[in-house]
């Protein structure tokens, strides 16, 4: 008899979401608790700290739909501002092992960025943010290879700070060097941990390369083949796993590529692709049904163009990773801005941020 509770249970369950249709059981639930609900993932933050005047962490504890990461992924963090729901991409810097299923982002203020401002200035223990589940390719195979260079910069630190947590938890026997720029000491994100990860592992060494003092630096100035020699030695046999700034990714990778390891070289940042557009051959009608809002294409991406006839789309990254600004388009064809392909079919998703229209075109929202 008690062997079938659980599955009356569901049943129960599945009637009531049924009833609940259109809305679904979880809008309701998120009236009295946002953690309550089953099938999106929130996040409710358990713990601010602020490393440097332009940074917040945040601990946040996820609901129970959340599934877990790999070291090196992201998540897309959702907010609502002035009523217009945004998201953002930020890698975990947290171990992919850490055993009480909490989640830590660090978020630098960018004073252009909306976002990440908001969650500076804005964030308390209590805030429930929307989460999705994680994502991304910059992750370290199961076989970890016996050497590992990791290379930030910035707040580039996260997801590399992430995969050298995950060794040192899983007590990786091979030899590991971190090597991180910034400005100074006081701008190193995590610098007590690092220290305290040297200490504990006896396979790694933490290398800080500061560019604008000599105080308490190990190097001094921007990434060159000097650097790289001094913080690894062993690094043509290594694998590596850089994120940072793009001066910091472009040295990194002509020096690699020089040495024909691009192979070997491993990255991950968050900068919008360079879409190119000819708006001297544009043609076609943009139509966006929802508003009513016709107008002539510009060649531009669509979020561009929307946002140019005054329209407010939801969007994030604006690079074709965040998903947020995905509508359908009913008619038309698009090409995508990042492959080059273009589709036609009726009725598809697309990103309105990296879909230019190729003539005419209808977006149902």
């Amino acid at each position: 008899m008690t062997s079938l509770l659980p599955r009356r249970a569901r049943r129960l369950a599945a009637l009531a979401e049924a009833l609940l249709t259109p809305h679904g059981a979880d809008r309701y639930l998120e009236l009295i608790n946002p953690m309550l609900v089953r099938g999106e993932i929130r996040g409710e933050v358990t713990d601010v700290r602020r490393q440097t005047g332009d940074t917040v962490t945040l601990t946040m504890r996820p609901s129970r739909a959340w599934r877990g990461f790999t070291a090196g992924q992201y998540v897309r963090v959702s907010v609502d501002i002035d009523g217009v729901r945004r998201t953002r991409c930020y890698s975990p810097a947290g171990s992919q092992h850490r055993t009480d299923g909490l989640l830590e982002l660090t978020i630098k203020a960018d004073p252009q960025g909306l976002v990440s401002r908001h969650l500076n200035r804005n964030t308390v223990p209590g805030t429930v943010f929307g989460l999705s589940q994680p994502d991304g390719g910059f992750t370290m195979p199961e076989r970890r290879p016996e050497r590992v260079l990791l290379v930030s910069g910035g707040s580039g630190i996260t997801p590399v700070l992430s995969m050298l947590r995950t060794l040192v938890d899983e007590g990786h026997p091979g030899e590991i060097t971190f090597l991180h720029y910034a400005n100074d000491a006081q701008d190193v994100l995590y610098r007590a941990e690092l220290a305290g990860l040297a200490e504990r592992h006896p396979g790694l060494r933490v290398v800080l390369a500061y560019t604008a003092t000599d105080a308490g630096a190990d190097l001094r100035g921007f990434f060159s083949a000097e650097h790289l020699a001094h913080a690894a030695p062993w690094y043509r046999e290594a694998q590596t796993y850089l994120c940072g700034p793009k001066p910091l990714m472009d040295s990194v990778r002509e020096l690699f590529g020089a040495e024909g390891l691009s192979e070997r070289l491993h990255t991950e940042e968050f900068t919008p692709p360079a879409l190119t557009f000819d708006a001297a051959d544009a043609t076609g009608q943009i139509r966006f049904a929802h508003s009513g809002k016709e107008f002539a294409n510009s060649g531009k991406p669509l979020l561009a163009q929307a946002e140019d006839a005054g329209l407010r789309p939801e969007h994030g990254c604006r690079m074709g990773i965040c998903f947020s600004c995905t509508k359908v388009k009913t008619s038309g064809r698009v090409r995508n801005a990042k492959s080059g392909e273009v589709s036609g079919e009726e009725n598809e998703e697309i990103q309105l941020c990296i879909s230019v229209p190729v003539g005419d075109v209808e977006i149902a929202g």
